[in-house]
């Protein structure tokens, strides 16, 4: 009878164990993963979030920047990471909803090996074009590209990134054709259009409006579905074309299985930093608007953000290993 009341009481200890680890977590270091290379609004957008998690827990939150194959190495790292709350994701449209459609072999499932934890920044792309195309407004460019069919050409930073997809959704919705010109970065598409070879982009707004501001390249429209507070003069694409919207975004991921103590004290925390003043004036400088969502409310919003780029990817033909 000993034995098993020693067994029993055994068992009970190792089961409180990961109960009061959950109750008190962070106890260690934190580690939150950002798929991309250091300086791009994903990364900066993370080392906001992580100096002030670090203040309230009083324990080490580090970025750890993993880039490559679009975001897709760094996202698999954190799918395989312990689901103990120590590994987090800042995913974005591409590492969690475009690429699951545009590569042909993943190691990851992004919707069975993640929990959604919340939403954190949404970011306009812009809609610019070289100053030597006529177009000035959204409906004039429409019908130049009506009348140039496919002789205009668009930059993007990548093949299958949002900015590519954007341009193509753009030609599906207006029914028009363009070539594309795929580059390395929203850099390169911007130093192609100021040498006069690039025609038109819709690209990040972060990098693309100081441009913009100098007369370097001509913006007509943003692509979300409400105007820019960076930009509250500048229309937004869907007021031409009705229901366009290609969003950039940022939101936070803990492996499957992550405690949902875990997940809801993430979400909370989250939630009262984006709504800081010094915070929300920190995002509105990069052109991002603070998001935080419940992880309920972030599922549903990437199941519909998925079966958007779904398709676009789909009409864009674009496949990669």
């Amino acid at each position: 009878m000993g034995r098993v009341l020693a067994v029993y009481v055994a068992a009970m200890f190792a089961f409180a164990v990961p109960l009061q680890a959950q109750e008190t977590w962070p106890q260690r270091q934190v580690n939150v993963v950002v798929p991309f290379a250091a300086g791009g609004s994903t990364d900066l957008i993370a080392r906001i979030l992580v100096q002030h998690m670090q203040a309230k827990f009083g324990t080490p939150f580090v970025v750890e920047n993993r880039g490559g194959a679009g975001g897709s190495i760094g996202t698999g790292y954190v799918a395989k990471a312990p689901n103990d709350g120590y590994t987090l994701l800042v995913g974005t449209v591409s590492s969690n909803a475009i690429n699951a459609f545009l590569y042909t072999k993943l190691p990851f499932d992004v919707d069975r090996d993640f929990q959604p934890v919340t939403l954190l920044a949404t970011l306009p792309n812009l809609l610019f074009v070289n100053p030597k195309i006529p177009a000035k407004t959204v409906p004039e460019l429409i019908d130049y590209l009506k009348a140039n069919d496919g002789k205009v050409n668009f930059g993007s930073s990548g093949i299958g990134t949002s900015s590519h997809l954007s341009s193509v959704m753009f030609q599906m919705a207006t029914g028009t054709k363009m070539e594309h010109v795929p580059f390395r970065s929203t850099g390169e598409v911007m130093n192609s259009m100021i040498g006069g070879h690039i025609d038109l982009a819709i690209d990040s707004m972060t990098t693309a409006w100081p441009h913009a501001k100098a007369g370097s390249v001509r913006a007509l429209a943003v692509t979300t579905p409400q105007r820019s507070a960076t930009a509250p003069d500048l229309p937004t694409i869907g007021e031409t074309v009705k229901g366009f919207e290609a969003t950039a975004w940022q939101g936070l991921f803990a492996p499957a299985g992550t405690p949902r103590t875990v997940i809801d004290k993430l979400a909370a925390e989250t939630k009262r930093i984006l709504e800081l003043p010094e915070v929300t004036k920190q995002l509105k400088e990069l052109g991002a608007e603070p998001a935080p969502s419940a992880p309920e409310q972030f599922a549903n919003f990437l199941a519909s953000e998925r079966a958007k780029w779904r398709d676009v990817v789909k009409a864009s033909g674009a496949r990669l290993d």
